[in-house]
């Protein structure tokens, strides 16, 4: 569809740990959307983040945030008490998927496949492993690979985990326990109805991090991925059903890891995550550039489901 020509808030910023990725991710929007003849008014959020939506007074908020409060349900809700129309998932969709045990507790009793678990309280680790190693320990509610940590039987991090080492457990009280699954990372973007592609994330670094994602030249993007056709169809389907089961709207995208040793059987969906990077090295405008999508004709179709869920399209 062609959109009229509108006054866009582009969100950003904020106070995360991913505030830096969400100023790239905002401000490629905000030029994509200039190119287009739109008005945008660049927001980088404070705490008189109300005030300044209310006296920009935009048609839609693009929201560009990434990483607590912009991307789990808070400034969602906001929005909603401010009858703002904005883009991406809403207030319940953005609680859940940004709470990985929650997310579990979601999907997996409709038959999505997610690796087992549960959440510890990071003390207990300094008494015992709550998994047979190799596991992985991660912030129950943070994003982009942001606290990570693999556990195995040569690793550094002691054994017991020492409270003098570094990890994730110093800086989160508790963190989701996760068995690690070997193989490939693979990771499925959605966008409205429509699965866009698979791409295998193949990391220079010990693993798919923070910096591995955000860092251009530490990680080969292979979009399409080099996997059997039932896999890329696989990860297309459960990332779509996810979407939706999850309500997410706009666009999402749903990391996964395969071991290629099990076929079917090993896949699982990690997370969803709903308020995926906007910025030049990320996985979304990438895999619609595959499919022939520019990445503002894509900044214009999330605007456009925006509003065609507020009924003003």
């Amino acid at each position: 569809m062609s959109l009229p020509k509108l006054h866009v808030a582009v969100l950003m910023g904020g106070w995360s740990s991913e505030r830096p990725v969400s100023l790239m991710s905002g401000e490629g929007v905000a030029k994509a959307l200039e190119s287009r003849g739109h008005k945008v008014t660049r927001v980088d959020m404070g705490r008189d983040v109300a005030q300044v939506l209310a006296a920009a007074a935009p048609d839609v908020v693009f929201n560009a945030l990434h990483g607590a409060p912009g991307e789990d349900g808070t400034v969602q809700g906001m929005m909603d008490l401010m009858g703002l129309t904005y883009t991406h998932s809403g207030l319940a969709t953005s609680v859940i998927a940004m709470d990985k045990e929650l997310t579990k507790r979601a999907l997996v009793p409709h038959g999505i496949p997610m690796p087992g678990g549960r959440v510890v309280k990071s003390s207990e680790l300094y008494a015992g492993d709550p998994l047979p190693r190799p596991y992985v320990l991660k912030p129950a509610s943070e994003g982009s690979s942001v606290g990570v940590a693999i556990v195995t039987e040569e690793g550094n991090y002691g054994n017991p985990i020492s409270p003098d080492v570094a990890g994730p457990w110093q800086h989160f009280p508790e963190l989701m326990a996760e068995p690690f699954v070997r193989g490939l990372e693979l990771t499925t973007a959605v966008l409205g109805d429509q699965a866009l592609a698979v791409t295998e994330l193949k990391p220079k670094t010990a693993f798919y991090d923070f910096d591995a994602k955000y860092t251009d030249g530490l990680t080969e993007h292979v979009c399409p991925a080099q996997i059997p056709d039932e896999i890329t169809q696989a990860c297309k389907d459960i990332a779509l059903r996810a979407h939706q089961l999850l309500g997410c709207k706009g666009t999402s995208r749903s990391d996964f890891r395969w071991d290629d040793e099990k076929g079917l059987d090993g896949l699982f969906l990690l997370e969803v995550n709903t308020q995926p990077g906007m910025t030049p090295l990320s996985l979304v405008p990438e895999q619609a550039r595959y499919l022939g999508m520019d990445y503002a004709t894509l900044v214009e179709a999330i605007i456009a489901e925006a509003l065609r869920d507020a009924g003003k399209a």
